[in-house]
């Protein structure tokens, strides 16, 4: 059972659903294009993530392919933490069916922002996991992980900026060090997503396992998910690429292996597909 904790679909744009920025990938990702590729690399199922760059908090989409295939995904969506009806919103987000966490994607540069805890305050009621995309706000993190002890939060992208179309950015992890000491809260998970666009060399991505291994020995693997974000990385590596680096790997054991691509990820979202149960 292969889980992969971020993928994104999305529709060609349209006047029905117009985009509102362009994200560097395939010109369309249906929900029938996501299972289609999901098939042809093992992948059984995966967190689908509400694509911001084109639909920023208009969720629909994403929850018309979980309603299509609920068996192969469970949602989360990114919130307007600007918005004075953040709290009812994700009120709303949590009773649709396979929603699991929410995604603060625009990082205020107030660490009291009230929309920020009124947010993650929300989302730990409704047992949703709070995933930060936190480039430029390490120091916020503790933080928010110790105010909101009971909320689980997940950290995208190892803690770090990928870039979106080459070239690699130089020292890509040099705030690695910073990442690191998230692991000093047992609340904070780690997505180990689109990784491969952070290579010098290429696939199979040699280059790192240096770098994962320090957050797999930081975090341990109950709190470390394997993600693809394959759309957005399709100018460094392909689907396959991003599963086989991982599956293919002798550098996990079976068991450490299981965890990375799947097993923390059903515990930490507190989902696991049906045909996993």
């Amino acid at each position: 059972m292969i889980v992969d904790c971020q993928v994104h679909a999305y529709e060609a744009d349209n006047p029905a659903r117009p985009w509102v920025n362009v994200l560097p990938g395939p010109p369309s990702v249906t929900g029938e294009e996501l299972v289609a590729a999901m098939d042809g690399t093992g992948v059984d199922a995966a967190i689908l993530v509400s694509a911001w760059t084109m639909y920023r908090y208009d969720w629909s989409y994403a929850v018309s392919v979980g309603q299509a295939y609920p068996e192969r995904f469970a949602l989360v969506a990114p919130v307007d933490i600007s918005s004075p009806a953040v709290a009812e919103t994700i009120d709303e987000w949590a009773g649709i069916d396979g929603a699991v966490g929410i995604r603060i994607f625009e990082f205020p540069e107030d660490p009291d922002h009230p929309g920020l805890h009124s947010a993650i305050a929300a989302a730990q009621r409704h047992s949703l996991t709070v995933n930060l995309l936190t480039f430029d706000h390490h120091g916020q993190v503790a933080t928010l992980a110790r105010t909101h002890s009971d909320c689980q939060f997940a950290i995208d992208h190892m803690g770090v900026r990928p870039p979106r179309v080459p070239p690699l950015h130089a020292n890509p992890f040099a705030k690695l060090p910073q990442v690191l000491e998230y692991a000093a809260f047992d609340n904070i998970a780690i997505k180990i997503s689109g990784v491969g666009t952070m290579s010098a060399e290429g696939y199979p991505f040699a280059d790192l396992w240096e770098p994962m291994e320090r957050v797999f020995d930081a975090f341990g693997l109950d709190r470390c998910m394997w993600g693809s974000d394959w759309t957005r990385a399709v100018e460094f590596l392909t689907y396959q690429d991003a599963v086989d680096a991982i599956r293919l790997s002798n550098r996990l054991s079976e068991t450490e292996r299981a965890k990375l691509m799947g097993g923390s990820l059903q515990k930490i979202y507190g989902w696991s597909p049906p045909d996993a149960n």
